[in-house]
């Protein structure tokens, strides 16, 4: 089969939440904030925070499993493993290679990771959608899974109010059908602004050190106003363009699915593409930012509720340090049993 004929469309998904819940109050103790002050600015109630033990390739295990056993297959039906993570469990080898160990998947298929940051999901999901039209593969598995807890400075009331962790898996399938499954892509990246959501230490360029402990450089930095800003204008631009290569308009969405970063970028969203805020899953109040969990967190929420039909078209949206930013068409196909 060309790769013409082939569409691609997500089977299943599962998702991994840490059981521990750190509502605002909790977080009042910790830093000077308060219940109101997080929840005018964010939107965020709550928020899941992992334990010592639970790495991003445990949280991705977890939710992989999910989505194997809704699907009906076993670990030797998949043929490609990408994780999306900007908080991997190691600097290498790729959190992919762990989890493929973990699942007991077949250990000649490709396994690697995607660092999008926020936008990983999405970027994650066009990669393995490529890959799949080539007919060199038939099923992906594609994780996002995030420990920020991690890496959150939990001495700065402005970052780690927004932050929690967690994992979303999609299992990515071919079909003969058309018109179904992924329908178009947009990915893009602006490095100029990398320095509005950034971690200074850590890297090559700066190992660790005494002096970059001492300065608290292995935190997550971000210039909110500014992100704030971008995230707006670069997401509702990503949706009209997505929109318009596939000869759609916003009426014709069903869902739109956005990065669950800030209730107040969702709204700002809406209202450029003149969408009710009804049409947008909201779970951010419970979870907060997940990044690369974000999108499959609310996608699987929303499918598992009976709230996406099959034939309901779905718009996937995200933006993310790099800076990064994505946005996937989808028209949701149930396979017949």
């Amino acid at each position: 089969m060309s790769r013409a004929e082939l569409s691609v469309f997500i089977r299943s998904l599962g998702v991994h939440a840490p059981d521990r819940k750190l509502t605002n109050t909790e977080l009042s103790a910790m830093v000077e904030t308060s219940d109101e002050w997080i929840k005018s600015r964010s939107g965020i109630s709550e928020r899941r925070i992992a334990g010592a033990g639970e790495n991003p390739s445990d949280m991705g295990a977890q939710a992989a499993a999910k989505a194997l056993a809704r699907a009906g297959l076993t670990p030797a039906d998949i043929d490609l493993l990408i994780v999306a993570t900007m908080t991997p469990d190691v600097p290498f080898p790729s959190t992919a290679c762990l989890l493929q160990a973990k699942l007991g998947l077949r250990r000649d298929i490709p396994c690697f990771d995607i660092s999008a940051a926020c936008s990983g999901f999405v970027y994650a999901l066009q990669v393995g959608t490529d890959m799949l039209r080539s007919g060199n593969y038939r099923r992906a598995l594609v994780i996002g899974a995030e420990k920020l807890s991690s890496v959150v400075d939990w001495q700065d009331r402005a970052t780690c109010v927004l932050f929690g962790d967690g994992a979303g898996a999609a299992i990515l399938e071919t079909t003969a059908t058309p018109d179904v499954g992924v329908l178009g892509n947009l990915l893009g990246a602006d490095g100029v602004n990398a320095e509005l959501l950034h971690c200074v230490a850590g890297g090559s360029a700066q190992p660790a050190s005494e002096q970059t402990l001492r300065d608290r450089q292995h935190f997550l930095r971000m210039n909110g106003k500014e992100v704030f800003k971008l995230a707006v204008r670069v997401m509702a631009d990503s949706c009209e363009r997505v929109l318009k290569g596939c000869g759609k308009h916003s009426d014709d969405v069903a869902w739109f699915i956005p990065h669950q970063a800030n209730i107040r970028i969702v709204e700002a969203v809406a209202d450029q593409l003149q969408v009710g805020l009804d049409r947008f899953p909201i779970n951010l109040d419970r979870y907060g930012n997940t990044s690369a969990a974000s999108i499959p967190l609310a996608l699987e929420e929303a499918w598992t509720a009976g709230r996406i039909k099959h034939g309901d078209l779905v718009l996937l949206v995200a933006f993310g340090a790099g800076l990064t930013w994505g946005a996937t068409l989808l028209r949701w196909h149930e396979p017949s049993p």
